[in-house]
């Protein structure tokens, strides 16, 4: 059990920005494959994956978090994240690492008006050489 000081975040990437998800919510990390759509389904849902025989929604992290569209390439991934018995797979440009995050180096989040982007951040992670935005699994998965 990891101590009360400090955190474990999986960090991956949308454009040049750093974004960390508890580790604890991480299921995998898979590359991205065969995506059936799924009709009526809200736009940044991509569709459906089969993932060892689990039928998984697909979200598009960039249209979820209102981030310029581009197309997948060889260093795209997709995080498997559950929380409170919702698992997604997450659509991500790349995935780097996993790092730890002491509590006294997280800032809440920014406060700004009418963004609704800020409602999916957690909080604000510092390290020695980056800023992390740290989402706030909860709202990204919500419909």
């Amino acid at each position: 059990m990891s101590s009360e000081m400090e955190s474990k975040y999986v960090i991956f990437k949308l454009d040049e920005e750093y974004y960390g998800i508890a580790i604890d919510n991480v299921l995998s990390i898979e590359k991205v494959e065969k995506v059936t759509r799924v009709p009526n389904a809200p736009k940044y849902v991509k569709g459906v994956i089969n993932l060892r025989g689990e039928v998984i929604p697909l979200i598009n992290l960039r249209m979820r978090l209102d981030i310029e569209l581009k197309e997948h390439d060889k260093n795209s991934r997709i995080i498997v994240v559950s929380m409170d018995d919702i698992v997604a797979g997450l659509i991500v440009d790349s995935s780097s690492e996993v790092i730890e995050i002491d509590r006294e180096n997280i800032d809440p989040p920014p406060r700004t008006e009418g963004n609704e982007s800020t409602e999916f951040i957690s909080g604000i992670g510092k390290t020695l050489d980056r800023l992390i935005i740290l989402l706030d699994l909860v709202k990204v998965l919500e419909y």
